[in-house]
């Protein structure tokens, strides 16, 4: 865990490195990350928000290494297709995890139960998780697992994918030419962090608002006697 906060700490130099050693390939290699951060289910732990916020810096005219258009196009390309990869997962092995009746673990009822969640709250959630670390590498695929609309789940996805990579890019081509950001990326990175913890405390505070609610309601229509 130390390695890893240690990376991201210092993502700005390892872009660096990246760019020194693959030149040109360093396109290719950012856009398996996002695409892997965002497709895999099992790689929650590689960096997101920060990768792309040092991509901006860099991007910047006196950095000059990276085409801002072509990274922004190349990493919302990326952010699209590993949602899509996640959801088709979820879709697949929702289905044969929960074709058992009789499973204790994976119960027909919670599916039924996930893609009532994603049919009544599924649009907000897909775009908010995009801002989430972690979460936005398993909400396309319990999506597709609890069989949200391909459609619905495509528009607010795309939606996402260019909202998310324009913010976070933007912030660091925006910001990185602040002296204080490019001798403390450290607390940048942070700082990117504690920003993408927003959505989260948004959505917690909405649905125990809501499950409040539902009980008032509730104890309204069967009082104690």
């Amino acid at each position: 865990m130390g390695g890893l906060f240690h990376f991201l700490l210092h993502l700005d130099q390892h872009i660096k490195d990246l760019i020194a050693h693959y030149g040109g390939w360093a396109y290719l290699i950012l856009f398996l990350i996002i695409f892997s951060e965002t497709g895999l289910v099992f790689c929650p732990f590689l960096p997101g928000d920060t990768l792309l916020f040092a991509v901006g810096l860099y991007a910047r005219p006196e950095k000059g290494a990276f085409s801002l258009p072509i990274a922004l196009g190349l990493l919302i390309l990326a952010a699209m297709v590993g949602d899509q990869t996640n959801y088709h997962l979820g879709k697949f092995f929702g289905a044969k995890w929960f074709r058992n009746e009789k499973s204790k673990i994976f119960k027909k009822a919670n599916l039924e139960k996930t893609h009532e969640y994603f049919e009544r709250r599924g649009p907000s959630t897909v775009i908010f998780a995009r801002f989430i670390p972690i979460v936005r590498t398993t909400a396309p695929f319990v999506a597709g697992m609890g069989t949200m609309k391909h459609r619905l789940f495509t528009m607010f996805s795309t939606v996402a994918a260019f909202l998310w990579v324009g913010i976070c890019m933007g912030s660091g081509y925006l910001f990185g030419g602040i002296e204080a950001v490019q001798h403390n990326f450290g607390l940048a990175a942070l700082g990117m962090l504690l920003l993408s913890l927003i959505p989260l405390s948004y959505e917690v505070i909405t649905y125990r608002s809501g499950q409040k609610k539902a009980g008032n309601a509730k104890a309204e229509v069967n009082p104690k006697v």
